[in-house]
């Protein structure tokens, strides 16, 4: 049993990890949740190199004076990742919660880029 909610989310992102592999034709979409931000990035495990990324803390967000740690930019995140995605000519991606449920914020950013149209 874990001790505390970050050795539970580190032991299922691990678990996780065991299955999600990005493979060059199918890279991986991953998710990073922080109380203040959001975070994601399309990363080629094979290279180990991360190709495209996402936050709430870009440029595009700054005039926002709310707090950027919710559900409406979370969307906005999502729809970012997958328009520079589609930019540079990825349309498949793995989704990877990173050890987070599948709820919430993790949820409206998965559902956002699915809007935008990256396939999972």
């Amino acid at each position: 049993m874990a001790r505390s909610k970050k050795e539970g989310r580190q032991r299922r992102c691990r678990r996780i990890r065991k299955k999600v592999i990005g493979a060059p034709e199918r890279l991986r979409l991953s998710v990073y949740r922080s109380l203040n931000n959001m975070y994601a990035q399309i990363i080629d495990d094979f290279k180990g190199h991360t190709i495209i990324s996402a936050s709430s803390l870009d440029k595009k967000f700054d005039n926002t004076k709310s707090h950027k740690g919710n559900i409406n930019t979370a969307k906005l995140v999502g729809e970012l990742i997958a328009k520079r995605a589609l930019e540079k000519g990825i349309k498949k991606v793995v989704f990877d919660r990173g050890g987070y449920l599948y709820h919430g914020r993790v949820k409206a950013l998965a559902e956002a880029a699915r809007e935008a149209g990256l396939e999972f």
